[in-house]
């Protein structure tokens, strides 16, 4: 579900392909949570590890498994599903597949028409077969273009040309004086995920919504297009869910359960919170084209202008369309792999690893790309247990089915398995696309120091600098600041940011709160083939990772990360980059309350003086906006407090594990580590809450959750932000103790553990 095209990640890494023996400087010094005897021996398998990932091996597994359509419910959905099962026990795993019963609608109706404004057109709807290209002629196993859980409609109103279809592209609507209320309205993908588009729309009072691909974001303003270069064609369609994730994620009718057989569903035609609330279909800029052409009006601000050849107009009208969608809405099966490695020590701890296997098309990048690179880790982790490594704790590979319509696979078999992840999950490790250039790394930063140490234990297939360093020096050239720059050479880790939604991690952080890392290789290949025909073998091969190096580099760098968490004797959570960006956050949320009371002070002041009207072009249509009350003075205390003693704990924990290292780490092979490992394990489960955020109780995480208008995009400290941006200020005090209490008790089990690991000898 993932695209890296361009990475918008804190943390950028590439991986090792040194050969067997190879050390960078670091390699001399003690891994964390390691004592010196251990931390020997386990970079002796790694770099075993990391001379076995073949670029063969995965260009073979990516030509089978992309070679036919393999959507949820498709033929070759179930074989791939069994092929990579056979895999995993060829590569001497215990595995198995687990079924689940979701709703996945698929299309019978689709019209777009004009039927008003300028000549009669039909969208085509269609993206053609391109002799260059084998799969992209599979039109019998392929599905339609649509967005999924759009609900049933018939409906036929003005065209409203609303730019990205974000709340602030309907500010600019109103000072135009326009409403899309009885309208149709047509949004450019980007800038937020495609289900927030209807939703917005629908909140305005727009009664369908059409989305299009606009060649300034993906298509020929960037370079050529497919087949002769790697970017949208004109008649290229980006099909998606468009399922509304505010409530929760995962299947429609089974919210918060397991979606098996016996399980009590909601009625689809009743009350199913996540479908839409108006119809939606996307299009190809060509179809798009001669709607667009058929809006007068005003002429759009600059930053609404795409790539057409054309004078983009708001309406609305006189463009008047007609837009219907009709589904086949069925349940689905779902096929899960699921493949074991048992710990030797501690096989009631589990290391997650995983990837889905289903595509929308045959979906070659996404998510083939990544599943691959997991194939092939696990591959050369089976050889290292065939010539004696045995894991200290159990690691468990996923191939999860139905990630594309809305992580269901992964969601069904968590919610399924909730009270067992909750006791024994260490961390699940996520993967989705994989393209070529710097690694993408976000995730809880508990593991931020493990992921800057497995970076600069590692070369970049292309420069053969360290990843740590190339990542550094390129983050440099790109700083906007001055005081960036100096973080980016004195702080001791680079960040990482945080995870949202967007693909299968989750549903383990948001809703189990479980410590969670996502990696994925992009930035320096062009992509514009995103859930279209063209997302194939063909395309991958001539425009992405060609020589599947950074695919061999995906499983380098996520199965040292695996082996690290699975084998070390103190689990290597690390608590003082936590800190740090727990301060960070509360000082944005204080600095944006004070950029928000000034900016609606200061445009009062400004609607006061008649400045908007009398800046107005008199022959234009213009509304002044409404003065809005100003902000009250929230009270931040209790955040400062919590993030002080988060930042206190931290430190009485560095200074603990510096203890228990001392002597080649004797301490960490004493008995209370291990109960120090289960503190470890609860510790990110202690920032969620059992009634979760506010109107959204399947989000329990206080700390990190994808924003209810951004989808993917994680907020930090949501509850708080979010209610500050709808000016909810009774809210945002309540949400500011919540996440204050959450931070506390991450705090004072930290500082338990320090004590106890202090105590160890």
């Amino acid at each position: 579900m993932i695209r890296n095209t361009i990475l918008a990640f804190t943390f950028l890494a590439v991986l090792s392909l040194a050969p067997l023996g190879t050390h960078l400087a670091a390699d001399e010094s003690l891994l964390a949570g390691y004592s010196a005897d251990s931390s020997r021996n386990e970079r002796q398998w790694e770099d075993k590890f990391r001379a076995m990932p073949s670029p063969a091996n995965l260009r073979s597994y990516m030509e089978h498994l992309t070679a036919h359509p393999h959507h949820v419910g498709s033929p070759y959905d179930k074989a791939n599903a069994e092929w990579i099962l056979a895999k995993y026990k060829e590569f001497g795993f215990n595995g198995h597949i687990e079924s689940f019963s979701v709703l996945f609608p698929t299309p019978k109706e689709r019209l777009v028409e004009l039927v008003e404004g300028g000549p009669h057109f039909i969208a085509k709807l269609q993206e053609p077969a391109l002799p260059q290209d084998p799969t992209s002629g599979q039109q019998s196993e392929q599905l339609p273009t649509y967005n999924a859980y759009s609900i049933d409609g018939d409906v036929t109103g003005r065209l409203v040309y609303v730019n990205y279809g974000i709340p602030e592209d309907y500010e600019t609507l109103a000072r135009h004086g326009v409403s899309v209320q009885g309208a149709i309205v047509i949004a450019r993908y980007g800038h937020a995920w495609r289900g927030i588009k209807p939703k917005v729309a629908a909140e305005h009072g727009a009664v369908g919504c059409i989305i299009y691909s606009d060649p300034r974001d993906d298509g020929y303003s960037a370079g050529q297009t497919f087949p002769a270069g790697g970017l949208r064609p004109r008649e290229g369609v980006q099909r998606g869910s468009v399922q509304d994730s505010t409530e929760f994620m995962g299947d429609p009718l089974t919210p918060n359960v397991g979606a098996t057989a016996d399980a009590k569903r909601l009625d689809v035609n009743k009350n199913t919170p996540t479908l839409t609330k108006i119809p939606v279909l996307p299009i190809s800029y060509a179809d798009a084209t001669p709607l667009l052409s058929a809006i007068t009006g005003p002429v759009v601000p600059e930053a609404w202008r795409g790539g057409l050849p054309i004078t983009y107009r708001i309406g609305p009208g006189p463009a008047k369309v007609h837009l219907k969608v009709f589904s086949d809405w069925q349940l689905k099966p779902l096929y899960d792999v699921i493949a074991k490695i048992p710990g030797s020590q501690f096989p009631d701890e589990w290391v997650l690893r995983g990837n889905h296997h289903d595509a929308w098309v045959n979906g070659a990048e996404d998510p083939i790309s990544g599943q691959v690179a997991v194939l092939e880790e696990a591959r050369a982790l089976g050889e290292l247990v065939k010539s004696g490594w045995k894991p200290k704790r159990t690691i468990i590979y996923c191939a999860w089915d139905g990630e594309e319509p809305g992580l269901l696979g992964s969601v069904e078999w968590l919610e399924t398995h909730a009270a067992e992840l909750r006791q024994h999950a260490v961390a699940y490790i996520n993967s989705d696309t994989n393209g070529r250039g710097f690694l993408g790394a976000d995730g809880a930063h508990t593991l931020e120091k493990l992921v800057n140490d497995v970076a600069r234990d590692v070369q970049d297939p292309e420069t053969k600098l360290s990843v740590w360093k190339r990542l550094q020096l390129r983050s440099i050239t790109d700083a906007a600041s001055v005081e960036a720059r100096q973080e980016l050479r004195q702080r001791p880790d680079l960040r990482i940011d945080i995870s949202g939604g967007g693909s299968d991690h989750a549903g383990f952080q948001n809703f189990l709160g479980i410590a969670v890392l996502n990696f994925g290789f992009g930035g320096e290949d062009q992509g514009g083939i995103y859930h279209s025909i063209y997302d194939d073998f063909y395309w991958y091969t001539h425009f992405s990772d060609t020589d599947f190096a950074y695919g061999r580099a995906l499983s380098q760098v996520a199965g040292t990360t695996v082996m690290r968490l699975a084998d070390a004797d103190l689990l290597p959570f690390d608590f003082s980059d936590l800190a740090d960006t727990v301060q960070t956050y509360v000082r944005g949320l204080q600095t944006f309350a004070t950029k928000q009371r000034d900016e609606i002070g200061e445009r009062n002041l400004e609607i006061e003086e008649g400045a908007f009207i009398a800046s107005a072009d008199p022959k234009e249509s213009y509304v002044p906006p409404a003065k809005q009350e100003i902000p009250p003075h929230l009270n931040f205390a209790p955040l400062q407090n919590s993030a002080d003693s988060l930042t206190r704990s931290s430190e009485e924990y560095r200074k603990a594990l510096a203890h228990a290292t001392e002597n080649g780490g004797a301490a960490l092979a004493s008995a209370p580590v291990a109960e120090i490992n289960h503190m470890l394990i609860d510790s990110e489960r202690k920032l969620t809450t059992p009634e979760g955020l506010p109107g959204r109780a399947w989000y329990r995480h206080q700390i990190y959750a994808p924003g209810v208008y951004t989808g993917y995009e994680a907020k930090a400290i949501p509850a708080v932000r979010e209610a500050m941006e709808q000016k909810q200020w009774k809210q945002a005090e309540v949400a500011i103790a919540s996440a204050a209490s959450a931070l506390q008790r991450e705090a004072d089990l930290i500082s338990s553990a320090a004590a106890k690991l202090a105590a160890a000898k």
